[in-house]
Formats: structure tokens, sequence, C-alpha cells
């Protein structure tokens, strides 16, 4: 649709109007939009186009972890691009990852909503599980359990984590320390995984180790453990942007410089990372990419329901910037 609407010189939303045969289009307009269309050869989706008293028009967002941001801005960005497509939404928010899911699970079922979106990025239920609850009702997983065959959209947490800790190695750190996430999500045991492969790849030994909840608060306790254990380290690797703004002010509360004695990096690149002292070297997770990646992957799975399920994989980018450089040693 987007690339309809660059050719037609005309809104998203207006091709969705045509698209649904909405009265206030001009004549001009549908005419170019619709050659548009034929010139790309692109078929609209049943999903979006049926207007049968058997679609709602509705579809419903499960998310768990709405207290971090970054959760919370994915479903915002499912919800907008639903909403440009015509579709009203049911944000249904569980703070428990398993019988709290069964219920909002089972209130979606009666609903007879279009489609469904969960954002549960923890351990707690299997794809077959929340299947048999769901029954006939398409649905789509983001941020999920890495697999292949389960229809989902999931960020490349073992390419990012791969470019980080290489960056660091090529810098010329050998002593590096890792604070995660909690290892029961699914991003932060990848993430740590890859961390780990990655330094036995270039026979390195592990890291020293420590798990945080996602927090600034928590980066800043466990970056203190690690310092409390007086183990040498160069480079601290934090699971997201958040730890390592807290491991940075305990690393300068212990009289260290970032990055002079240790280099220090994130992940997610939130807005407020550029503003770190120092800028904080990070991978950028694109949040608006996989919210509408979601959304249009449950329009094609409500269009063709027996298609062969997938996951679709977005590749992050290393962000390069003031927290990093090599060892004093070096």
């Amino acid at each position: 649709m987007l690339d309809v609407a660059r050719l037609a010189g005309v809104s998203y939303q207006t091709v969705s109007r045509v698209i649904n045969d909405h009265p206030y289009v001009s004549k001009e307009t549908r005419q170019r939009v619709q050659a548009a269309i034929e010139a790309l050869g692109y078929r609209p989706s049943k999903a979006a186009t049926k207007l049968a008293s058997k679609s709602s028009k509705m579809i419903a967002i499960v998310l768990y972890g709405i207290w971090l941001p970054g959760w919370a801005e994915v479903a915002l960005n499912v919800e907008l691009a639903a909403k440009t497509s015509g579709f009203d939404v049911i944000l249904i928010n569980i703070t428990e990852p398993r019988q709290q899911l069964i219920e909002a699970l089972q209130n979606v079922k009666a609903w007879a909503v279009d489609g469904l979106i969960t954002i549960v990025p923890v351990q707690g239920m299997s794809f077959a599980e929340l299947r048999a609850i769901c029954g006939n009702t398409p649905v789509v997983q983001i941020d999920s359990q890495r697999s292949p065959d389960v229809p989902s959209v999931v960020i490349d947490d073992v390419y990012g984590t791969r470019q980080l800790v290489e960056h660091l190695l090529k810098l010329g750190h050998t002593q590096i320390a890792e604070i995660s996430g909690p290892l029961e999500w699914f991003s932060a045991h990848t993430r740590h995984q890859a961390c780990l492969d990655t330094l036995h790849t270039h026979r390195m030994a592990p890291p020293l180790f420590v798990q945080a909840n996602w927090t600034a608060s928590g980066g800043y306790q466990a970056a203190r453990r690690l310092l409390a254990e007086g183990r040498t380290f160069t480079a601290l690797v934090a699971a997201n942007d958040s730890m390592a703004l807290g491991a940075i002010r305990a690393l300068h509360e212990a009289g260290l410089t970032v990055p002079q004695d240790v280099s220090v990096v994130g992940f997610d690149d939130i807005p407020e990372a550029a503003y770190f002292t120092p800028p904080l070297t990070t991978v950028r997770r694109n949040l608006i990419q996989l919210g509408v990646t979601g959304f249009e992957y449950l329009m094609q799975v409500m269009d063709d329901p027996d298609a062969l399920p997938q996951q679709q994989v977005i590749v992050p980018r290393l962000i390069f910037r003031e927290s990093t450089c090599p060892p004093r040693s070096s």
C-alpha cells in the first residue's frame, strides 16, 4: 500500500479508502490510485477489505511488559498501523505470563476479533498451547521465542549482540563483563547466549556475568556487584540501554571513567542513549518497523490462514558513539 501511495502521489489512508470503496474520494484520485495498483500488480488483502458482517474490523493486542518503554512502544506502533488500515484495537495488559495470558486469550476468542497479536516476550506458554486456546483466530507473535515455524516477528538479537562483542574485541578488550536481563525473557536469554558464543568463537573466556531487571537501578546494583567481586574488566556489555545507564553511574562512583577505564555498550538505542555521559555505543532496534511488520504479517495470516507460518527477522544496526575505546594497556 505504501508503494501504491508513492506512485499515485497520495497518502496511505487515501489508498485504503479507494480499496475499501469509500465514497469520499474524487474520481480523478480514485483513477490514479487504481492505475498505480494495476501498474504494481498489487493485490489488496482480503482481510482488510471484507466488509461482511462476519468481520469485526477489530484486532486484539495482548501485552506483557507495559512498564518497560520498549514493549509499550511496539504495541503503540501496532495500533497505529491497524487504525491506518481501518481496524479498531483492543489492548489487554497482563502482568503474569501464563494464567493471565490464558484468561486474556479466552476473552479474545469470545469477542470474535479478526486477529490477535501477542507481545509476551517471556517464558510461560508455548505457541501450541496458545493456538489451542485461540482456535481459528489468526495469531502473530512479536518478540517471541526464536522458532522458524511460528508466525512471528523478532529482532535479530544474536546478530546485534555479536556486533557489540566483536566491536569490543576489535578494540583490544580481553576482560569483558556482562549484565544480562532476566533470563526468563527471550531477548535476555538470546543476548546472553550470543555473548557467550561470540567470545567462545574467538577463543575468549566467558564474561563476568550478573543478571538484572532491565532498569537503570538494576544495572546500577549489578555493576556494584561486579565491582565488589574485585575482578578486573575493561569492557561491560549491558543487555539494554537503561541498565547501561545505571552501570555507568556505578562505575563513576567507583572512581572509574568511561570509556578510558571501562568501555560500556548497551542495546535498544533508546532516545536518551545519545545524551548519556558519554553518549552510548549501542544496537538500534527499529520499534516502528517491528510493530508495523507485526501488523502487516497478521493481515497476511488473516488473508491466507493456510499459508505456511514463518518467523520474520528484522536486522538491527550497531550505533557507534563515545562510550567505547581501546583499553589503556593496548
